[in-house]
């Protein structure tokens, strides 16, 4: 939608409401509800938010330890500044349309560091100084329960029941009898510019897989963002709720978002040699010896809470050891497309949790770090990953990931030292927060045996 379109939709009634939103830490999009005139009269200009919305935690409370927002510094405003490149209609409710905004300091009329949109277009920016181009896909998975998140919460999320019953990895029939919800959620999105391509069932009960068609890194994180807010509302709307939470259950798959990468320049794959083995370049070598040498460093912007954690388990296709293989799921790093000019790397460690924008900046940085030192790849790991001689393994725990993450110089290199102290005091807030609740597992396990 340009932005004459939304005039003209305006003016003949067919709008009347725009969604003005920016992404948060957790890859929410947070904003406000503007009409459609009043839209217009600023759309060009600039409207504002309080600090605090880059500063929260999954239930919007407000904690200490925040270089950038505090009690102490009053909580003072952001300004969002619309980019009207991403007008785009809503179509699942009526007379809406919505954009997202870049977030600026209100004092210095700065980008703000921290924010995830403003991270990955850093990134970008550094790709092009090489005159490469980054373009990626991201997988959604997630799972359909019976009952909306209200309805759920009623219950102190007892008894979860999801939509099917049975494991429905590409199941026709059981995926027929779903949909009542994937369909409006492909269409809807469709009709929103999201070029979904389709949807399948999952691995479990009740798991589903949206595919998006792959794209420009940014657009990439822009439709993941609003595809996974879209599937929140349409699964509403007919009664059910999504999750994206990534393990529900400790004897559940747990549901991941795959994010696959390459590097373009001059609208070709520079990762594709055909003349070399795999048909992948020296380029994509070093790119993805970056990805392996600094995964540990960034395993936080893949897995941000407590929950990312327990998805990492052997025999469930989560990974646990950081080796690359090819097209072969047991890897944290899968070569795909080998010999064709589709070549590309598959990154299996983030979970459905994952911020698109954080998660794709920090694989971004990592594999530019790659490059820059002109890393050689060791040789691709064969076999099962989870029975083969220990290698490197993943971050098992928050703890152990925000401290990767805060001894990471080439992080701090990439994002800068208040960036990367922001998100450590993230997973700092988390670890707390988790360690002072009583859980049910707790009292059931020691309440008489103790």
């Amino acid at each position: 939608m340009t932005f004459e379109d939304l005039k003209e939709q305006i003016a003949a009634g067919q709008v009347d409401t725009v969604l003005v939103c920016i992404v948060d830490m957790q890859g929410r999009l947070m904003g406000k509800r503007f009409h459609a005139d009043a839209f217009l009269e600023m759309a060009e200009g600039e409207t504002h938010c309080c600090n605090y919305l880059l500063a929260t935690d999954l239930a919007m409370a407000t904690p200490d330890g925040y270089a950038s927002t505090s009690w102490e510094r009053g909580y003072g405003d952001y300004i969002m500044k619309p980019d009207l490149s991403t007008l785009r209609p809503v179509p699942w409710l009526d007379g809406t349309a919505m954009v997202l905004c870049d977030v600026i300091d209100h004092h210095t009329h700065a980008p703000v560091a921290h924010s995830p949109r403003e991270m990955l277009k850093a990134q970008i920016a550094r790709c092009a100084e090489l005159g490469l181009s980054p373009v990626m896909a991201t997988e959604l998975e997630f799972f359909l329960f019976k009952g909306t998140h209200d309805e759920i919460a009623a219950g102190g999320f007892q008894k979860l029941e999801p939509i099917s019953t049975y494991n429905e990895d590409y199941s026709i029939m059981q995926t027929s009898k779903e949909e009542p919800v994937m369909r409006p959620i492909r269409n809807h999105l469709r009709a929103m510019g999201i070029p979904i391509e389709g949807s399948k069932g999952e691995a479990e009960a009740g798991q589903e897989e949206l595919n998006v068609k792959y794209d420009e890194a940014l657009a990439t994180a822009d439709h993941h963002t609003l595809a996974k807010h879209g599937i929140k509302e349409i699964a509403h709307q007919q009664g059910y709720a999504a999750t994206f939470l990534p393990k529900w259950h400790q004897d559940r798959v747990g549901s991941a978002a795959h994010v696959h990468q390459s590097l373009w320049k001059e609208g070709a794959n520079a990762f594709f040699d055909e003349s070399a083995p795999l048909g992948k370049s020296k380029l994509m070598d070093h790119y993805m010896a970056g990805l392996l040498k600094y995964a540990a460093d960034f395993t936080y912007f893949m897995a941000p809470y407590i929950n990312s954690y327990k998805r990492f388990a052997k025999g469930t296709f989560a990974p646990t050891q950081l080796v690359w293989s090819v097209d072969n799921r047991t890897a944290a790093f899968r070569l795909c497309g080998e010999g064709s000019k589709a070549v590309r790397v598959e990154c299996r460690v983030p979970g459905s949790d994952m911020n698109p924008y954080l998660a794709q900046a920090a694989m971004l940085a990592a594999g530019l770090k790659g490059i820059e030192e002109k890393l050689e790849l060791q040789d691709a790991f064969a076999g099962d990953a989870y029975a083969g001689k220990p290698q490197q393994h993943i971050p098992n725990t928050l703890l152990a990931a925000r401290e990767a993450l805060l001894a990471s110089d080439m992080l701090r290199e990439a994002f800068g030292e208040e960036v990367i102290t922001h998100y450590a005091r993230a997973a700092e807030w988390e670890i707390e927060e988790f360690n002072r609740v009583v859980t049910d597992y707790e009292v059931a396990r020691g309440f008489e045996k103790a």
